[in-house]
């Protein structure tokens, strides 16, 4: 049927979601891919390399998410002022943003450098965390200029110019390459450690870039980028009240796969670097998903900006269609592949056959982790947080931490018990997060408008 006058129709939410999904998924899978390649080399510099880099990003990570999580308020709330027609006050969001980074990034470096301290609070045996503890220190180092980019590409995903972030994102992994390879195995032969090193001097040229991206784009007078900041506190508090209950989202999601890294330690050095591989290869695919989830929310965000309930609706279902398509279409070909991809990690048997086993897990886990993050991007669209936060807490910290708990020791299924109960949890979170977004875009109503039936 024909959609009524001034609704938009299905095949252009489409064509408008996956246009600026693209080049979020490639950036933000760059993020992921940088730390692909430290894990990668890292396993070429032996197992406990491997295992050495692998637990120092359980905290390093933790707080990373937890600076991503309290800036994304940036592009939620750059979506919808643009949306609204007020594109003055974007430039203004980001420099309240970049604040914001400044101080979690300084903030988080401070605290993870106590790594070694750190990862023996967490039950590591002292070898791991005196060789993890050095690589926590130096990851540390690059959270601030790291927070710095987030921010400030945030704020061009919130106007839908995403593409200047994909690209400082692909170059910056070139360098990080180049700068593994002399700082690993070059004259320094520094393993794990050189790898973090390495990551943290690219993320600060990444960050370097991006801020002179802004300062020159064409329109930055437009979106207010040299604004003044007087008498618009406001913004602030706003990206605060957005800032805590998505920080406490990305802490509560992440610290479930952290205690779970958490618990392939205590089973040894062989299983967390198992249980490594087959996060990072899920990490990478995630990325696509975060892609989505980043361009339905900016979408759902630009129609609440204008007071577009249809727009909404539609937006937010066909973000969550498009990834469940997605990642079902990259099902067999990642369970197929699990071999070849596992080969590129290690050389090591035992590790090896653990981590293929627990692919052939993750590719049923990628499926509903991928839908509920879709989920979460389109109700984030909406401002609606603290339901988010309220569902993750319950899915992940009263469903999958006690699961794998008792699945990896109790029945003795090692990393598949941890990768089980990870499912276990994010499908409960997926079906919860998707029943709240059905619920708050009026039910049967939404489903009419989806297919053009409603005005």
């Amino acid at each position: 049927m024909t959609p009524a006058a001034g609704v938009m129709p299905l095949g252009e939410h489409v064509r408008r979601t996956l246009r600026l999904a693209g080049p979020v998924m490639l950036a933000r899978a760059g993020m992921v891919v940088m730390i692909t390649v430290d894990t990668v080399m890292s396993g070429w510099a032996g197992t406990d390399q491997l295992a050495f880099y692998g637990i120092a990003l359980v905290p390093q990570v933790a707080l990373m998410l937890l600076g991503i999580g309290m800036l994304l308020g940036t592009a939620i709330l750059a979506a919808q002022r643009d949306g609204a027609g007020a594109a003055a006050d974007c430039g203004r969001i980001w420099r309240f943003g970049l604040v914001n980074a400044a101080i979690l990034g300084s903030l988080f470096a401070s605290l993870l450098w106590f790594g070694e301290p750190l990862l023996l609070a967490l039950g590591q045996d002292p070898a791991i965390a005196a060789g993890g503890g050095q690589v926590v220190r130096l990851l540390g180092l690059g959270l601030p200029g790291l927070l710095l980019f987030v921010a400030t590409s945030s704020f061009l995903e919130g106007i839908s110019r995403p593409r200047a972030g994909m690209v400082v994102m692909l170059l910056a992994n070139l360098v990080n390459l180049g700068l593994n390879y002399l700082l690993m195995f070059g004259p320094w032969q520094l393993g794990a450690a050189g790898a973090a090193l390495a990551t943290t001097l690219t993320r600060w040229l990444m960050c370097l870039a991006l801020l002179g991206y802004v300062l020159t784009m064409p329109g930055r007078r437009h979106y207010g980028v040299g604004a003044p900041l007087a008498g618009h506190w406001s913004i602030q508090l706003r990206l605060l009240q957005l800032g805590w209950p998505m920080a406490l989202s990305f802490g509560l999601e992440h610290a479930a796969f952290g205690v779970a890294s958490v618990f392939a330690g205590w089973l040894g050095a062989a299983p967390l670097a198992a249980y490594q591989i087959v996060l990072n290869v899920m990490s990478v695919i995630y990325m696509l998903a975060i892609g989505l989830a980043v361009a339905t929310g900016v979408r759902v965000g630009n129609a609440a900006g204008r007071g577009d309930p249809v727009g909404m609706a539609r937006a937010g279902w066909v973000g969550i269609g498009l990834v469940a398509l997605l990642m079902l279409g990259l099902m067999p070909l990642l369970h197929g592949l699990r071999n070849w991809l596992v080969a590129g990690y290690t050389s090591e048997p035992a590790v090896a056959a653990l981590a293929v086993a627990g692919l052939a897990v993750a590719v049923w886990l990628l499926l509903v982790d991928a839908s509920q993050g879709v989920a979460t991007g389109a109700l984030r669209g909406m401002a609606d947080l603290w339901a988010v936060a309220a569902i993750q807490l319950a899915s992940f910290w009263g469903i999958a931490i006690p699961a794998c708990y008792l699945l990896a020791f109790n029945a003795n299924y090692g990393i598949l018990g941890l990768l089980f109960g990870l499912f276990l949890g994010l499908a409960a979170a997926c079906i919860l997060l998707v029943w709240r977004f059905w619920r708050l875009t009026g039910g049967q109503r939404a489903a009419e408008q989806l297919c053009g039936r409603g005005g």
